[in-house]
């Protein structure tokens, strides 16, 4: 048997999941940005860390307007939005090098998307080699950073927005 040590699952698996709100709704309270991994809010755009990422620094980027499709989005909110996808990428090259990018939109349910009621975009930066025998033989993606080291690395930069 493999094992892989992951302890901060432990959080999701003990909690109530059903009772939890949407991800990407802000809410009034700030105070909890870090804990829920929020690096950066405007009057239209979010971004937030994937708490169960593919790879280090997987970002989601989401409009605060809770809409299922772009087509709910108003001209300036979709701008705003993929301008948002663009320096979110600017920040991953600065601050941790990747090789490339997988970005991605999922609309719908049967289309993949785990929040399928408030749309977002996946960033998911690639390193060359990222993808190893762990996720070809074991089934096994290694995340060789903690999260939360990637969280404090990428909030400065998104500060400075």
């Amino acid at each position: 048997m493999s094992v892989l040590w992951a302890p901060w699952r432990m959080e999701y698996i003990l909690s109530d999941q059903k009772n939890i709100d949407c991800i990407f709704c802000l809410g009034k309270d700030r105070t909890k940005d870090e804990e829920r991994l929020i690096l950066y809010h405007d009057n239209h755009t979010m971004v937030i860390m994937n708490l169960y990422p593919y790879n280090n620094g997987h970002l989601l980027v989401a409009p605060v307007k809770h809409v299922s499709s772009l087509e709910f989005l108003s001209s300036d909110e979709r701008l705003a939005l993929i301008d948002r996808v663009n320096k979110s990428i600017l920040i991953l090259k600065a601050k941790m090098a990747p090789e490339g990018f997988n970005v991605g939109l999922n609309l719908g349910k049967v289309a993949g998307a785990g929040v399928a009621d408030h749309m977002h975009f996946h960033i998911i930066p690639r390193w060359n080699g990222d993808t190893n025998f762990m996720t070809v033989v074991g089934d096994v993606r290694v995340i060789p950073e903690h999260i939360k080291e990637t969280y404090q690395k990428l909030r400065s930069r998104f500060k400075e927005l």
